[in-house]
């Protein structure tokens, strides 16, 4: 743990933690832009193109389990510093790759530094805001963060590959990187476990090759259907390491993730309400910023300042989800933001091929609030489940939901939208067999192979295209309609009794911290209110002490 900090020291790091986060934010958001232009100079395949944009993802969740126990271990400054360094230098090769698969294997690296990053800043916002309502704060200024990142990235984005090129999206990283590197090394504290659970190598292994076996399996299955034999062992493999892992980590008294964690309903139904919330809208934003440019026809500028609405939106819902939460509760936050974000959908099923500015502009407020509020209160009660000692796990685990949702999003929701879009587009008089089957693998792939015909024939594929991909959008729209209202249904039903926001009982491992040089001591573990299993407990109404 981090010894005591002076409030405007506190304020200060987690200046410099959004600073931190504020670049990998702003590569996830800035890469949608570019995707149309990069299709156009690499010219990947359909599944190409998803593994282009979602290997980040799909890479980070795997290893956020390690990340987070590395952190507690060897010190969170450490981990996250290095994960900055990595990121750096994948951007560069990103920025410079010749081949779809060079990027493919740039966006993996910078996937692993990622994973070093995500972890370590909530850990340390965790440890260094003891004061929950102080924390609740911190936690919608770092979702703001986040949010602000993402609606930079698509005006960075669109600006860079207009004036540039699509590589320049990737080599902005890296001036940043360089900024903010020495600034994190002289003003954030370290922060690690005073008594970090023994490195389980093992268990890291299964959580990584069960969490990767999911991902992989679903986006597999979603392209080629269930019954195929690959999805079907990929999955049945990933259920078993995961079912090991959890075996192994209930077996231990000092496990390298509690997953006992989960026995708390607030924590777990937060949790699901993350991981479902990222799958239904992540893959979204990548969906319509291909409909705004490659149906509607802008340009990537005029195309990212048609997404503002919806991050601003999301940036001011960062910042005013603290209060809102202090004022409505725990239940009727997630709830409320998550019904608000699925209303917002639903005018979009009337989306066509015409321009309709308002069609998309007010939904688009009304989900970025909604959303960003429901994730804030849920965050909030994941981080406070646990003590300072083990952010680590909390963050690790909440993390992991973002990622592995947004990333099973990409490729579950793209892979469904790539054939509903085969499958509409059928045949279109003027152009051959092989035409139309590079025309099937995507909308950017129709308008290049429309750029190699008549006339006639090629308005004619152009317009059939975009007809099918938004039949595709479409029935994209409606899973992530139905997810999102599943999701708030789990929040008002499990967070309907006081008891379901009771916070889990510390683990018996101490969460005694050794203070730096100079810096006051902590109460002696006999001086505290509340030893282990005699913590207070929160309602889920409210989040306010109850006397046991």
């Amino acid at each position: 743990m981090t010894a005591a900090l002076r409030p405007t020291g506190r304020w200060t790091v987690l200046a410099v933690i959004c600073a931190a986060i504020l670049v990998v934010v702003i590569d996830v958001t800035v890469l949608h832009v570019a995707a149309p232009a990069m299709t156009e100079d690499l010219a990947p395949s359909s599944v190409a193109l998803l593994w282009i944009i979602d290997v980040y993802p799909l890479v980070v969740a795997p290893l956020l389990v390690a990340s987070g126990a590395l952190g507690d271990r060897i010190g969170r400054k450490k981990v996250l510093l290095a994960g900055l360094a990595v990121f750096g230098l994948a951007s560069v090769l990103a920025a410079f790759a010749w081949t779809p698969a060079v990027l493919i294997a740039a966006r993996a690296v910078m996937g692993v530094g990622g994973a070093l990053i995500l972890p370590a800043s909530m850990a340390i916002v965790r440890d260094v805001f003891e004061d929950r309502d102080e924390r609740r704060t911190a936690v919608g200024i770092w979702s703001a963060t986040m949010a602000g990142g993402a609606a930079l990235g698509p005006l960075v984005g669109g600006f860079l590959v207009e004036h540039f090129s699509w590589g320049a999206v990737f080599l902005v990283n890296v001036p940043v990187v360089l900024l903010v590197l020495p600034v994190a090394l002289k003003l954030l504290p370290e922060s690690r476990a005073a008594e970090p659970p023994p490195w389980d190598m093992p268990a890291v292994v299964l959580a990584g090759v069960g969490i990767l076996g999911i991902a992989f399996g679903l986006k597999h299955g979603a392209r080629h259907g269930f019954a195929d034999p690959l999805a079907i062992a990929v999955l049945a493999l990933a259920i078993a390491s995961l079912t090991w892992f959890v075996r192994r980590q209930l077996a231990r008294p000092e496990p390298v993730l509690d997953v006992r964690l989960f026995a708390d309903r607030a924590f777990a139904v937060a949790v699901g309400c993350v991981l479902l919330a990222m799958f239904g809208l992540v893959g979204l934003e990548l969906f319509f910023a291909q409909y705004l440019q490659l149906v509607l026809g802008l340009e990537p500028l005029a195309a990212s300042v048609r997404l503002l609405p919806l991050m601003l939106a999301s940036l001011a819902g960062g910042l005013l989800a603290a209060p809102i939460l202090r004022r409505a509760g725990t239940r009727a936050t997630i709830t409320g933001g998550l019904l608000l974000t699925t209303v917002a959908l639903v005018p979009m099923l009337a989306l066509g091929v015409a321009d309709q500015y308002l069609l998309l502009a007010l939904p688009f407020v009304a989900l970025g609030f909604g959303l960003e509020v429901a994730l804030v209160a849920a965050n909030d009660v994941i981080i406070s489940a646990v003590p300072a000692d083990r952010a680590g796990n909390a963050a690790s685990i909440e993390e992991t939901a973002y990622e592995l949702g947004g990333g099973l999003g990409v490729a579950v929701l793209g892979s469904i939208l790539a054939a509903v879009y085969s499958d509409a587009l059928g045949a279109v008089p003027g152009v051959d067999a092989g035409g139309m089957a590079a025309a099937g693998e995507s909308l950017g792939r129709a308008v290049e192979v429309a750029a190699g015909l008549p006339a006639a024939a090629a308005a004619a594929l152009v317009d059939q295209a975009r007809l099918a991909f938004v039949d595709g959008l479409h029935v994209v729209l409606l899973v992530s309609i139905a997810l999102l209202t599943a999701s708030a249904l789990l929040a008002a039903v499990v967070l309907r009794r006081p008891a379901a926001g009771a916070a889990p009982a510390p683990s018996p491992r101490s969460d005694r911290s050794t203070p730096a040089a100079g810096a006051a001591p902590r109460p002696a573990a006999g001086a505290r209110t509340h030893g282990p299993g005699t913590a207070p407990r929160h309602t889920a109404e409210t989040g306010a002490p109850q006397p046991r």
